[in-house]
């Protein structure tokens, strides 16, 4: 493959867009992928890098309408039923131990690690997906409202212990125009050498640049006010706080009893 300009790598990665609406068939229900772009994707999926070689996820591609429904109910995400395509992404240590297993070998115990290294590896894969699938044309959408519903879906999708769902992922032809939304400025993201603290100023002037993300129905927008929704105190990570940890013991994979929580 020739190498891109640039410029062209930029367009790219600049034409990125986390769409929601897609378009579907006349009766409402998704719009099928050509098999060769189905089958592109999935390729691109597994070529994702991998720890160890482990491979340590899974994809749970959901094709029945009364699992895509199931699973919107659970995620708080009605896309997830009129998306052409709809993945529920998994961190997975159980085929793992399966492996060991029939060849005649005892796995080890190492919880964290399961949690560590099997959402690192869905993220690869899930990306990768991703990736390929707007080199095609389409768009898509990173759920995390999975964190709505673990204990419903580790039952709707038979999820043995080992394995967690990480994040719901969509693709489709977008039947909207979203926005280019803004990021942070590259001096708060990207250190050399060493983690440097931002001053109270630089972290102003982000808010700043952050709070058009935040905008709805032609109000200024206030960052800050969706961080505090989700991060807060009292926000909604804090509620999604237990049924993680539930999951987490429930699905073999939890380090401790007790944690320290986020450093500051």
């Amino acid at each position: 493959m020739l190498p891109r300009t640039p410029e062209e790598v930029r367009a790219f990665f600049d034409a990125h867009r986390t769409v929601r609406q897609y378009r579907t068939q006349e009766d409402g229900s998704p719009l099928p992928l050509p098999p060769e772009h189905l089958e592109v994707i999935l390729h691109a999926a597994q070529r994702a890098p991998t720890d160890a070689t482990a491979q340590l996820y899974s994809l749970i591609r959901l094709s029945s309408p009364a699992a895509r429904q199931a699973v919107a109910a659970l995620t708080t995400n009605a896309h997830i039923a009129t998306a052409s395509e709809a993945f529920v992404v998994c961190a997975d240590v159980h085929r793992v131990s399966r492996l060991l297993e029939v060849g005649g070998h005892a796995g080890g115990d190492f919880p964290a690690i399961a949690v560590h290294f099997g959402i690192g590896d869905s993220v690869l894969a899930g990306q990768n997906l991703l990736l390929a699938a707007e080199l095609l044309g389409y768009q898509g959408c990173w759920i995390g409202g999975v964190m709505n519903g673990l204990d419903g879906l580790i039952d709707v999708l038979a999820l043995p212990a080992g394995v967690l769902p990480f994040a719901a992922l969509t693709i489709g032809t977008p039947a909207e125009e979203a926005p280019h939304r803004p990021r942070l400025p590259r001096e708060l993201v990207i250190h050399t050498d060493a983690y440097r603290p931002a001053a109270p100023e630089e972290l102003l002037a982000g808010i700043e640049i952050m709070n058009p993300i935040a905008a709805r129905e032609g109000k200024p927008g206030d960052w800050l006010r969706l961080l505090r929704s989700y991060f807060g105190a009292g926000g909604g990570m804090e509620g999604r706080e237990p049924g993680l940890r539930a999951a987490l013991k429930r699905q073999g994979m939890w380090a401790g009893e007790e944690s320290a929580g986020p450093r500051h």
